[in-house]
This record gives structure tokens, C-alpha cells and sequence, in this order.
């Protein structure tokens, strides 16, 4: 129970209840603050929450996808708080947000946020409150200047972007010299990685008790920022992590999911799957997230069929071996058949595989590639189903490929497997090409973008109401956001679809990721120049 006195926080997530619960992070932040005494935390979601406080000291937000983002505007509304940082007061909550989407690129909702967390929550998230609870009487503006003193927690209204004459960025620099010069992201480098707190049928996955097994993956696949942003590759231990965390779930549920970037690249997985092999998880179904193919075997299929999965899910990006070498990903075409052989030798009915269009320097022939590989695997590996789930390559901030764009061919290109797929019996599942262009925008945009998500309002589930609203921005027709004027956002173009020049200031050059700038150019150029066409350079 929290203690008389104790900080009254809000957890909100810019979903519905049933989404929001069964995101693992969301989960395991709300039971970090819930299990303080000094703490008194309810939850909110688009669809429902918990009875609100009648005012609140702190209001956070828990963000892992970018088109998630523009909700926060009215989810600040409905709770009465001011919608831009620079215009709340002593009696307003600290507004502070965290995920992957924050950590990586969080300035086009900067001026929204008081505070982001930028990477893992473990000893973040204590630290952040624990400064907090030491100053919550002062004014908000030593609050914020004690805050941006704890390794992790960025202070945006604490940093002014400067631009050149034509627009472009050109930094963005502290205000003063008691401003730390760069936000750092943290890093948890425990032997225990994180597990479900709330087991509910009214989640997205019903009933279903979550354990990650591994974070970020050794691949490093240049687009990819799951790996990138949460670098170095770690395990949680099997005998003090995994195997607790499985027994404390199953107390409650027979559903278990085992969840990471790439699951069967634990050292010790194979022991794992041989301990959930024994008789007395007979009554358990286990999944797995997606698995490298490499690492598919006929034991893993057949543990897996017996404990009801149906299907796997495997990363192949592209047909093209041309296009999986430029991606960095280590993947034969040779390995991709056999995890479909393997597949289906275990039991298991189906084969789910997920693709990419539009990478830099794709041709229709990488395309096609794609096509022949899913028609070949279904005629050499009968009586076995494919799912091909393809999207459109967005540049993600921190990776390699931060300083490409989107490439409107790639909207043909879907148009063109499902052509070749869909009458030949191959499930084909594209995601929208459209909202790829939006989650662009939003990963590669700058400040001037908020005013943007201001405006966009309840259009935002519109792609042609994100067009009106940036249409307005460079017209000069929205509200400007209170603070220094900026100049007007940069051409969607420029944007969206244009590759960057490399020496380009970038909007999160202030912020320190696992990788320098320099390494990722490193990484792209190389990839390139080993793999690309004259163009894509």
C-alpha cells in the first residue's frame, strides 16, 4: 500500500487496455512504481484506466511504436495538463516518457515531455524517482535541473536546436554550462532480464505469461533498431532468470511466451527447451517470438508442436542473397530451406516468414527473388503453410540506415509479390505502405514536427490528415509552439525520402546511443559499398 504522502503518478499507454497490457515493458515499468510504498501509481489507457488521482505529481508514458506517439496530445487533454512543457507550472505533473521509440529519436514529442528515459528501466527508472522524491517541493524549474543530473533522463526544455540560415540543423546545445553537454542512454546489465506482472484474458495475447529471454540480438542487421538501440547482446541466466521467472508464471497460467530480438541464440537455449520437454509441462503451450532460421532444428519444431505452437516465425528480409548481404543478414538460402524442412519434420503446420521492400538499392529482380524463394519452399516442403509478411523499409534513428529514405518504389513492389504470391497460395500480409511513410516522419523529425502532432488531432488515423496538417506547417498556418521560434519543418521530401548526406547534423545528435554516429556510417558505407548500386551511395 502506498504510504500517506506518497508521489501520485499516472502510467499511461496510447493504446487500448487489451494492447497495452501485453506490452512487457509497460508491464514491468507499472510494477517497478507499484511496488514502491512512497508511490501511488494508476494506470490508463485510451479505453479505461484506474480512478484518477484528483491531481497528480507525475504523468509518464510508455512508447515502443511510432505511430503510437501523436496520441499523447489527447491523453494529456483529457487529464487536464498542459500540452506543451513550456507551459506548465509548479502545480502541474512532471510529464516523462520512455521506450525504444524515445531512446532512439524523441524530438518531434520533445516539447511535450518534461523528462525522457532514455534505455532500460531497470536502475533508470528508480533513479529518475528517487531524484524526483528529493526535490518535489522545489520549483519545476530546479526539479528539471536536478533531473537532467541523473545519467539517463533527458530534459528537453534544458536544449535549443540551432538552424542555419536555409533551415538546416546545425546543433543542439545545452542552455547553460550546469546542463549536461549530451544525454546518455543507460543500460542494464544484470543476469535477469524482465517477465510478465499481469496475467489477464483481456490482454491482446490472452492469458499468456511473457519471460524475455534475451535483449537486443548479435545480428546487427543495418535497418534494424532492435538490435541497434539496446546493444550489447545480453542473456538472462537459465538457472537465476529463465527457469524462476517460467515456474513463478505457470503458477498462474499454462501459457507461456518466450520473447527476444532472436530467442534461440541463448547459450544455454537448448537447455531450456529440453527442461519445458519434461512430462509435467504436458499441459503448458509454448511460443516463441521470431527465431533465426539458422538455428531451427527438428527438436525445436518437435518440442514446440508438442507444447501447441502451430507455426514459426522466422526473419529472411529478402529473397535476394544480394539484399541479405547488404542487411547484414547471415542467411543462406540453403539454411532458409532447411528451417522449412525442419519445420515441418517437428510437426509443425506452418511457416511464417517476414520480409522487407524498398532497401536501398533494391531492383524488381530482388523482388522477384522473394517471390521464387516462397514458391520454391511451398512446392519442395508440401503439407506445410507460408505466411509472408512484408513492410516497407523506414529508416530507423540510431541504426546504419538512419540516412536513407523511403523509396516510393516500394509501393509497387508490394503490389508486385502479392501479384506473384497470393494465386499461388502463399498468405501475404503487406503493411500499409502509406503509414511507413508517416513512421519516417516521425522517426527522422526534429522539433518543428511537434506543432505538426499538435494539429494532426483525431486526423491522425488518417495519412491524408498528416498531409493536411504538414501542408498547414509549411504554409506558416498552425499555432507555433510556445518557446524560440523555429523555422518552418523541412520538405516532406527531404523528410521521407531523400538519403542523407553523411556529415549531416542529425535531430538526435545530442543524445549518446550504444554506437557513435561514426561507427554507423562505418557500417552503412561498408555495406554499400560491398552490396549497393552506384546510387544508393
Amino acid at each position: 500500500m502506498p504510504e500517506p504522502g506518497a508521489l501520485r503518478a499516472v502510467l499511461a499507454f496510447p493504446s487500448t487496455y487489451s494492447v497495452g497490457i501485453t506490452s512487457l515493458g509497460y508491464q514491468v515499468v507499472w510494477a517497478t512504481l507499484a511496488r514502491r510504498q512512497d508511490v501511488d501509481v494508476r494506470r490508463l489507457f485510451t479505453d479505461q484506466g484506474d480512478p484518477m488521482h484528483r491531481r497528480c505529481d507525475l504523468f509518464g508514458l510508455s512508447l515502443s511504436w511510432e505511430l503510437d506517439g501523436p496520441v499523447l496530445p489527447d491523453l494529456l487533454s483529457r487529464q487536464r495538463i498542459p500540452l506543451w512543457s513550456a507551459q506548465r507550472n509548479d502545480e502541474d505533473p512532471i510529464v516523462f516518457g520512455g521506450g525504444p521509440v524515445l531512446t532512439a529519436n524523441p524530438e518531434p514529442l520533445a516539447p511535450f515531455f518534461d523528462a525522457v528515459l532514455l534505455g532500460d528501466g531497470e536502475q533508470l527508472l528508480p533513479a529518475f524517482i528517487t531524484a524526483l522524491l528529493s526535490c518535489r517541493s522545489a520549483p519545476r524549474e530546479e526539479r528539471l535541473r536536478r533531473l537532467s543530473q541523473v545519467p539517463g533522463v533527458y530534459i528537453p526544455a534544458l536544449y535549443v536546436p540551432r538552424y542555419d540560415s536555409s533551415g538546416q540543423l546545425v546543433a543542439v546545445d545545452p542552455i547553460d554550462s550546469d546542463v549536461p553537454a549530451t544525454a546518455e542512454k543507460q543500460t542494464w546489465r544484470g543476469n535477469t532480464l524482465s517477465h510478465s506482472t499481469v496475467i489477464t484474458p483481456e490482454a491482446a495475447w490472452p492469458d499468456i505469461h511473457m519471460v524475455e529471454v534475451v535483449r537486443s540480438c548479435p545480428e546487427l542487421c543495418r535497418f534494424c533498431l532492435a538490435s541497434y538501440l539496446t546493444l550489447p547482446f545480453r542473456t538472462a541466466s537459465l538457472d537465476d532468470g529463465l527457469i524462476p521467472a517460467v515456474e513463478q508464471g505457470l503458477m498462474v497460467t499454462r501459457r507461456l511466451g518466450l520473447l527476444g530480438a532472436s530467442v534461440t541464440q541463448h547459450p544455454q537455449f537448448n537447455e531450456l527447451l529440453q527442461w519445458l520437454d519434461q512430462d509435467h509441462f504436458d499441459d503448458t503451450r509454448v511460443s516463441v517470438s521470431s527465431v533465426r532460421a539458422a538455428t531451427v532444428t527438428p527438436d525445436l519444431s518437435r518440442i514446440l508442436a508438442k507444447r501447441g505452437s502451430r507455426s514459426l516465425t522466422i526473419a529472411i528480409e529478402s529473397g535476394s542473397q544480394r539484399m541479405r548481404e547488404l542487411v547484414n543478414k547471415k542467411l543462406s538460402h540453403e539454411e532458409i530451406e532447411a528451417a522449412a524442412s525442419h519445420a515441418r519434420q517437428g510437426g509443425l503446420k506452418g511457416l511464417k516468414l517476414y520480409g522487407m521492400v524498398g532497401l536501398p538499392s533494391e531492383t524488381d529482380d530482388d523482388v522477384d527473388a522473394t517471390a521464387e524463394l516462397l514458391l520454391g519452399l511451398k512446392r519442395s516442403t508440401k503439407g506445410l503453410r507460408f505466411t509472408l509478411g512484408v513492410s516497407t523499409f523506414v529508416p530507423k534513428a540510431q541504426t546504419p540506415f538512419q540516412w536513407q529514405g523511403v523509396r516510393p518504389e516500394a509501393e509497387k513492389r508490394l503490389k508486385r509479390l502479392a501479384k506473384q504470391l497470393k494465386p499461388k497460395g502463399i498468405e501475404f500480409r503487406p503493411e500499409s505502405y502509406g503509414w511507413s511513410v508517416i513512421q519516417s516522419l516521425l522517426s527522422r523529425g526534429d522539433r518543428r514536427l511537434a506543432p505538426v502532432i499538435a494539429a494532426v488531432g483525431e486526423a491522425r488515423d488518417s495519412i491524408g490528415g498528416w498531409k493536411r496538417a504538414y501542408r498547414a506547417a509549411l504554409n506558416h498556418e498552425l499555432e507555433p509552439m510556445p518557446g524560440p521560434e523555429l523555422p518552418e519543418p523541412s520538405p516532406w521530401k527531404d523528410l521521407v525520402q531523400d538519403t542523407w548526406e553523411g556529415s549531416r547534423i542529425l535531430p538526435w545528435t545530442h543524445l549518446r546511443g550504444p554506437l557513435s554516429a561514426e561507427t554507423l556510417r562505418n557500417h552503412r558505407d561498408l555495406a554499400l559499398e560491398r552490396h549497393g548500386s552506384e546510387e544508393s551511395r
